[in-house]
């Protein structure tokens, strides 16, 4: 194997699409491969399909260089490189809080088939821990090459919205192999990234599949606990906020995501701590994470308790009430929706007879897409127009710089409740908004 090895990259959605990008931006030869027809001609012509800051700008780089290119052939891919990562996406299961592992076994299984040499295969897809195990078995068994493919664990750990960043400087990068040659082949992969000093943490297979679950549900447990905290507020009539900002300053607690509100979604923490808990049940060890049902349970009730305090704001019922939704991404500079919580609150608000409608910066068409029945607007102002509650839902830029006598002008009532605790409530009350948020005294 050369010194810089040949990379292929089987899948390119999200993950998948970014680490093809910067790898061939580090100065690697890499081939893209998918099943998808219409996504492969479109990265190649230079078009992400998904948003993501700096992203479009990378690809152009990459495919400037000669170094990218995209496929949907994947013996090809087994022909061109020298270590394969799997991508491909490991979505919550039908009927079960299990991992589906569909998309995995079937992409190996097929590489496993055309796999001639010595090779190694790289997995980046978030996986219940015992799947490498399985999984090295399968290429032993379907690989012409047999024993010569050696299988390895990258967990990824990306932020949407940050993603070129989390890969092009990532904070750690963790290696789970099985042999001396295997790291050699890793470390040769991630070569400018280890001369620019990013640790690396080298641990065995079944870690490795751990490290990417247990982080999430470690962020998912924080993020849970001080929003359990705002209710505890609500009743008491604390302040969430200043409990928080107290709690921060703590060196052993810290700040970084004890920010209360609507609480998390997207693909990965709701549906990787479900997949946590069921396999940890199939191992024996369910008491063990038994908490993380109470975390999701949290993070579920936040979505109602925000439709209760916008029904409180529209005088204690929604029927005939319009709402102007600000936000449908599950997060800020993401047009991704998967388990978005925005969008939960927008449906739920319709269901009790609100005329609700929503207007994102970037989701809008992935969020008609998924859910046509909800009326969406081109604009703030058009979705403001006589809006009887405002519901700030994702805490874009543009929704926390807006102005409020501006914002007081179009609507109809000036009340306004920030599921995200994005906006200064001084300023608004100011302006003569009635402003609410949860775990915060009306």
């Amino acid at each position: 194997m050369s010194e810089k090895p040949r990379l292929t990259v089987l899948g390119t959605g999200y993950l998948g699409a970014t680490h093809a990008i910067c790898m061939a931006v580090l100065g690697y030869e890499v081939l893209g491969i998918d099943t998808d027809e219409a996504k492969v001609a479109a990265l190649a012509d230079g078009r992400v399909p998904f948003y993501e800051p700096g992203l479009p700008e990378m690809l152009r780089k990459a495919l400037d260089s000669g170094r990218l290119r995209f496929s949907t052939d994947i013996a090809e891919a087994a022909a061109f490189g020298d270590i394969h990562f799997v991508c491909v996406g490991t979505p919550q299961a039908k009927g079960s809080p299990a991992a589906d592992l569909t998309y995995v076994d079937q992409v190996v299984s097929t590489l496993a088939v055309h796999l001639t040499r010595r090779c190694l295969v790289v997995g980046k897809s978030t996986v219940p821990v015992g799947t490498a195990d399985r999984l090295t078995e399968m290429l032993h068994t379907l690989s012409p090459a047999g024993t010569e493919v050696e299988l390895a664990w990258n967990p990824e750990f990306l932020r949407e919205g940050f993603a070129v960043e989390d890969t092009m400087r990532p904070d750690r990068l963790v290696f789970g192999v099985s042999s001396p040659w295997a790291l050699s082949q890793l470390e040769s992969a991630f070569a400018p990234l280890l001369e620019a000093s990013v640790p690396v943490v080298v641990t065995d297979l079944p870690t490795a599949e751990l490290v990417k679950v247990a982080a999430n549900s470690f962020l998912a447990t924080k993020i849970s606990f001080i929003n359990a905290m705002a209710e505890v507020c609500e009743s008491t009539g604390a302040d969430v906020q200043q409990l928080a900002e107290s709690l921060s300053y703590d060196p052993r607690i810290g700040g970084r995501f004890l920010r209360p509100g609507l609480g998390f979604g997207g693909g990965c923490l709701p549906k990787d701590i479900r997949a946590f808990i069921h396999r940890a049940e199939e191992l024996g060890v369910g008491q063990a994470v038994s908490f993380l049902r109470e975390v999701d349970a949290i993070n579920q009730r936040r979505r109602q308790r925000t439709v209760d305090l916008i029904r409180s704001q529209a005088g204690g019922s929604l029927a005939g009430v319009t709402v102007c939704a600000l936000g449908a991404a599950f997060k800020p500079d993401s047009d991704d929706i998967r388990d978005a919580p925005a969008l939960d609150v927008a449906r739920l608000l319709v269901a009790e007879g609100a005329i609700v409608r929503v207007y994102d910066p970037q989701a809008m068409e992935n969020a008609r897409r998924a859910y046509p029945d909800l009326h969406y607007a081109p604009s703030v102002a058009e979705a403001a127009e006589g809006a009887h509650v405002v519901a700030l839902l994702t805490e874009w830029d543009q929704f926390r710089e807006l102005d409020p006598n501006w914002l007081g002008e179009i609507v109809a009532v000036r009340a306004i409740v920030d599921g995200r605790h994005a906006l200064d409530p001084t300023t608004w009350r100011t302006a003569a908004w009635d402003y609410r948020a949860l775990g915060r005294a009306a």
